[in-house]
C-alpha cells in the first residue's frame, strides 16, 4: 500500500513538475513553463552532442592510499560529455539520451533533449566560449543537461564531467572527491584546449575559445568550483582524519604558493549552485579573499546538505574581491536549481530515490528555467561581452517588492520595476543579490 500511494503521489507532482500539454513525453529536459523567465527561451543554434574519454596520468589513488603510508598513483579516466553549436538539418529528431544511470543505482533512464548525436560542429561564428559542469556527490554529466543544452544553443561549448569516484554507479570513498573536484575541473579544461588547438584532428578543432571559459559547479561540483577560482582550502580542513589522506590537499590549500600561482586566468566567470564546503570548514573569511573571478551563487534558503545562512551566503559575502551575485529560491532546499525533473522510471517504480530529483516546496521545471534564464544573462554578460544583458542581473532585490505596471501594447511604463524577463507574479520566492569587489 505504501509503494502503492507514494507512486500516486510521484504521478501528481510529475504532472505539476513538468509534464504539460505540449510535452507529454516523460523525461524531457528542455521543457519551458508557460510563466518561464525571457532568457530560460532556446537560442537559436541547433546543437550536436559527443562523449569524450580521458585519462589524466599519473594520480593519487586516494581509493587504495594509506595514511602515513605512500602514495599510490594510477591513471585517472574521466567520461566528458560536450554539447556544441551544430549543422543540422531541419526536422532532424534529437537523440534520447539511452540508459543514464540514477541515483537508484538499479534503474537507468532515456532522457530526451534537443541535441542530435555526433552532428557536425557549426563553424560560423567559431570558437564559442567554453563552459566545464561539474556534478554532485554522487550524479553524473547528464544531471544538469537541461543547463548544457539549453547554453549550446545561445553559442556555447559545455563540457559536462563524469567525476570519477563520485558517480551514482561508482560512488568511492569521499576523500576522493575532496581531492580531485577542482584537479579534475581543471584537467579537462586543459585537455579541451588542446583538442580545440587549429592543428588537433579532434572535431573541436577551433571550436572552443579556451581563453575564455566559464564553470558550473553543483553541490561538491560547486566545492570544486570554488577552489578553481581561488577560495582556497583552511589549513585544518587538510588534516581532517576522514578527509584526504597525507596532507594531499595541502596542495590547494590558501597561502601556498604553488596553489595561488595555478590559479588560471582563462576562467572569466563562475557558477556556484550550493556549493558544498563552508560549514564543515574548508573554508574561512581569509582564503576566500582569494576570488576575484565574476562569480554568480544559487541557492534555497533551507539548503540542508550545503547550508545557507554558514554555507552559500557566507561564501558569497566573505568572496569581497569579486563581482558576485547571490540567487536564492526562498524555502527550497538543496536541489535548488540544478537536477533535471525526476525520471519517470522512478515514478513508476516508486523508488524512494525521487527526492534526490526534487524540492518540498519549489517545482522543478520552474528552478531549471529560472536557472537557465540566469545563467544565460550572467554568462552572456561576463563571456559573450553583451552588456544588454545586464539588465537581466541588475533587478529589485527581492522580486516580491517589483511593481509590475504595462501599458494596452504590454510595454513596461516608468512604474514597472518587475524584474526584467519575467512574467507577473512569476518572481515570487526569489531573491537577487549582487555586490561589488572590495576596492570598488
Amino acid at each position: 500500500m505504501r509503494t502503492f500511494l507514494l507512486g500516486i503521489v510521484l504521478m501528481v507532482a510529475l504532472s505539476v513538475s513538468g509534464v504539460y500539454a505540449q510535452d507529454a513525453v516523460p523525461n524531457r529536459i528542455d521543457i519551458l513553463r508557460p510563466d518561464a523567465p525571457a532568457l530560460a527561451h532556446h537560442g537559436s543554434h541547433a546543437i550536436g552532442v559527443r562523449t569524450v574519454e580521458l585519462v589524466h596520468a599519473d594520480q593519487v589513488d586516494v581509493l587504495n592510499t594509506v595514511a602515513s603510508g605512500e602514495n599510490v598513483m594510477y591513471d585517472r579516466s574521466l567520461t566528458v560529455e560536450v554539447w556544441y553549436p551544430s549543422e543540422v538539418e531541419a526536422g532532424t529528431p534529437p537523440t534520447p539520451y539511452t540508459n543514464v544511470s540514477t541515483r537508484d543505482v538499479t534503474l537507468t533512464t532515456t532522457l530526451i533533449g534537443r541535441a542530435v548525436r555526433d552532428a557536425q560542429p557549426k563553424r560560423e561564428g567559431t570558437p564559442y566560449p567554453l563552459i566545464i559542469i561539474s556534478h554532485g556527490y554522487p550524479g553524473n554529466r547528464f544531471l544538469l543537461a537541461h543547463l548544457a543544452e539549453n547554453l549550446a544553443t545561445k553559442g556555447y561549448v559545455v563540457a559536462s564531467i563524469d567525476h570519477t569516484d563520485s558517480i551514482y554507479t561508482d560512488q568511492g570513498a569521499f576523500g576522493s572527491t575532496l581531492l580531485n573536484r577542482s584537479l579534475d575541473q581543471l584537467f579537462v579544461l586543459n585537455s579541451l584546449a588542446e583538442m580545440s588547438a587549429s592543428s588537433s584532428d579532434s572535431f573541436l578543432a577551433g571550436l572552443a575559445d579556451t581563453n575564455t571559459v566559464g564553470m558550473i559547479g553543483y553541490s561538491m561540483g560547486g566545492y570544486g568550483v570554488v577552489n578553481v577560482i581561488g577560495g582556497g582550502y583552511t589549513e585544518a580542513s587538510v588534516g581532517y582524519s576522514w578527509g584526504t589522506p597525507n596532507g594531499l590537499l595541502a596542495q590547494r590549500q590558501a597561502g601556498n604558493p604553488d596553489y595561488e600561482a595555478s590559479l588560471d586566468g582563462r576562467i572569466k566567470a563562475a557558477i556556484a549552485i550550493g556549493p558544498w564546503g563552508m560549514e564543515s570548514g574548508f573554508w574561512d573569511a581569509e582564503g576566500l579573499k582569494g576570488i576575484r573571478t565574476p562569480i554568480l551563487f544559487m541557492a534555497g534558503s533551507l539548503d540542508n546538505v550545503s547550508g545557507y545562512a554558514n554555507g552559500t551566503r557566507a561564501i558569497y559575502e566573505a568572496s569581497v574581491n569579486a563581482d558576485r551575485y547571490l540567487l536564492t529560491f526562498e524555502s527550497a532546499s538543496h536541489n535548488a536549481a540544478a537536477p533535471y525533473p525526476v525520471p519517470h522510471e522512478l515514478v513508476t517504480t516508486g523508488s524512494e530515490s525521487y527526492s534526490h530529483y526534487m524540492d518540498p516546496v519549489w517545482d522543478t521545471v520552474r528552478m531549471n528555467n529560472i536557472a537557465q534564464h540566469f545563467a544565460t544573462a550572467f554568462f552572456g554578460v561576463y563571456l559573450q561581452e553583451d552588456e544588454t544583458l545586464g539588465e537581466y542581473l541588475n533587478v529589485t532585490e527581492y522580486a516580491f517588492d517589483g511593481v509590475y505596471d504595462v501599458d494596452a501594447e504590454g510595454n513596461p511604463t516608468d512604474a514597472h520595476t518587475y524584474w526584467a524577463g519575467f512574467p507577473n507574479w512569476s518572481g515570487f520566492g526569489l531573491r537577487l543579490e549582487h555586490a561589488l569587489p572590495a576596492s570598488e
